[in-house]
């Protein structure tokens, strides 16, 4: 069940379950606040919470609103498109040939043919960096199911407007953001290690925080890059304190 508590202008979301500690979320676009907290919390008890953590929440709101933010692409020629952390400009060639997506040291070449529309250019590229993707990934899960001591049954690539990624302990997957093809690939394992340790330990509780702090020590530095970096046009990170 969940309530909320309003304090001042601001709105918050409680939900009690079974959780061991608080876990406060401010989520994009809007900046929306939730708060889990465990079954025997008193919901003034709440309250009390959120206001000593007014200031934060006010701040993480302030760093959505200013954060930037991709505007839509058009896939046309020398627009920008980046790789792996890396600007490429995009390269138009029309040709009664297969659509296809290269790329060099310098630019992004797009082949299509002539008179293809918006939304086909995009359909192309979105295949292209679902390739990229499984290219990179499954060399990660298995460096990091031999350390974690997991085993991952499958991963999907999907497009999230919320979230870099997730994970479904009961069926043992991990789904990923197609949007991480853009962004540095040590950011991408750091995702990957995140949704896999929820094979281990399924909530963000200490246990949680305690395993990335054993295996994955600089969690918390790509963390701050990824929610820093430019934001797609329809894809968000979230806020947890």
């Amino acid at each position: 069940m969940t309530e909320t508590i309003q304090i001042g202008e601001l709105a918050i979301a409680v939900t009690r379950k079974a959780v061991k500690h608080v876990h406060l979320s401010v989520h994009p676009p809007e900046g929306h606040v939730t708060l889990v907290a465990p079954a025997a919390t008193r919901l003034e008890v709440a309250r009390a919470y959120a206001i000593s953590k007014l200031g934060w929440i006010r701040d993480q709101q302030a760093k959505l609103r200013a954060q930037a933010r991709e505007t839509p692409r058009q896939f046309v020629e020398r627009e920008s498109h980046y790789l792996w952390g890396r600007r490429y400009l995009l390269t138009v060639i029309e040709a009664d040939t297969k659509p296809a997506v290269k790329l060099d040291h310098r630019q992004i070449t797009l082949s299509v043919r002539p008179g293809t529309p918006q939304a086909k250019r995009e359909e192309v590229m979105q295949g292209w960096y679902r390739a990229q993707l499984h290219a990179a990934v499954p060399p990660l899960i298995e460096k990091w199911e031999a350390r974690l001591g997991v085993k991952v049954s499958a991963y999907f690539l999907q497009r999230m407007k919320t979230k870099w990624g997730g994970c479904t302990p009961a069926t043992r997957t991990i789904r990923l953001n197609t949007e991480l093809a853009k962004k540095p690939k040590d950011l991408l394992e750091y995702i990957v290690v995140h949704e896999m340790a929820h094979l281990v330990e399924p909530t963000h509780s200490e246990r949680f925080t305690a395993l990335l702090d054993e295996h994955y020590s600089t969690w918390r530095e790509a963390r701050a890059e990824l929610n820093e970096l430019p934001l797609g046009a329809e894809s968000w990170g979230a806020q947890e304190s």
